[in-house]
């Protein structure tokens, strides 16, 4: 009997610990949030991050009933703004926004301020978009086998751009390369900008840019597009090819997704999560977004935690085969 009542005894005490452990994230939750919220994007205005961060900081801040600020740090590819949130208070009032040169930097950096996964309360995924392997409307290349063609036929000769050496459009081009068992010229570019003037000059071969830059171009008609790294074609743009109709199993779209603070109380995460799928749920978001060539795709914070581990795993393959130099 006694052996009994100070069991109950230590039961009673386990559980009123429990929740007076988890009331005030409970409450926090609750109240949350009761005061403006920092959306921190570590790239320039104008751009897609932008202008996806905008429309989503105003949805939230329509169903949340506070200001959601979009703030931008710029610099390092996104990593001075990725380091503030990792280490800004776990309360949920700094969020920043990741892309998916976020796995890329896990690949081609020596060392980063802190780590891709752990460091960071992840929220969800909100909008994929292809990359896009493109041609001045004028090249001589008709296709994507035809440039892998003329590629096997001139190693090292047939040049692609990208943003920049470890960029995105770096390695998606070496990947076509690496799976097509050709050798290409990287030529590195500040931008896309600078990258479509030399594409347009002849001076480049090939652009590797996303589709949201990519499909204005081609509509425009001053680029001939040859495939795009989605699984499926574009309802937009249904007459050009993925990559994986010549190159199977090369299925690949970057994105955009949400974080905030490592050590935010779960409730928190779960309640922006919550607003963020009935926000990417919206017809005038998911008409936005195709705009731009992009897709909602809403997720779980593991679903987002798993995609970012499984392409640091593609990218540091891809860096390893290619022999590319580490920052």
């Amino acid at each position: 009997m006694f052996i009994l009542q100070n069991f109950k005894r230590c039961v009673g005490i386990s559980l009123l610990a429990a929740l007076a452990f988890s009331a005030p994230f409970a409450s926090h939750a609750q109240d949350y949030p009761n005061k403006p919220i920092r959306f921190v994007v570590g790239f320039p205005p104008g751009g897609s991050s932008d202008i996806i961060s905008r429309l989503l900081a105003q949805k939230l801040s329509e169903r949340l009933n506070q200001p959601v600020v979009v703030e931008q740090k710029v610099g390092a590819t996104g990593l001075i703004a990725n380091d503030f949130v990792a280490k800004s208070t776990p309360d949920g009032y700094n969020m920043v926004l990741l892309t998916g040169g976020h796995p890329v930097s896990a690949a081609v950096m020596n060392k980063l301020p802190y780590d891709p996964v752990k460091d960071f309360g992840l929220v969800s995924t909100i909008v994929a978009y292809p990359m896009v392997i493109s041609v001045a409307q004028d090249s001589p290349i008709k296709s994507l086998p035809d440039l892998l063609a003329r590629a096997k036929a001139q190693p090292g000769k047939m040049s692609f751009s990208s943003a920049g050496v470890g960029s995105l459009q770096h390695l998606t081009g070496e990947w076509v390369a690496s799976e097509a068992g050709v050798s290409m010229l990287h030529v590195p570019f500040k931008g896309a900008g600078p990258a479509m003037i030399e594409l347009l000059g002849g001076r480049v071969d090939v652009m590797v840019e996303t589709s949201t830059f990519a499909f204005g171009q081609i509509r425009g008609g001053k680029v001939r597009g040859l495939a795009s790294t989605a699984s499926t074609r574009s309802p937009l743009m249904a007459d050009l090819p993925t990559v994986a109709e010549t190159l199977p199993g090369l299925d690949f779209s970057s994105w955009l997704g949400l974080a905030v603070a490592p050590g935010t109380p779960p409730a928190v995460v779960d309640k922006i999560n919550r607003e963020v799928r009935a926000i990417l749920d919206m017809d005038d978001v998911k008409k936005r977004f195709a705009e731009l060539g992009g897709t909602p795709i809403p997720s779980t914070p593991a679903q987002m935690r798993e995609r970012i581990e499984r392409e640091m795993t593609v990218w540091k393959r891809i860096v390893e085969q290619k022999k590319i130099e580490r920052q």
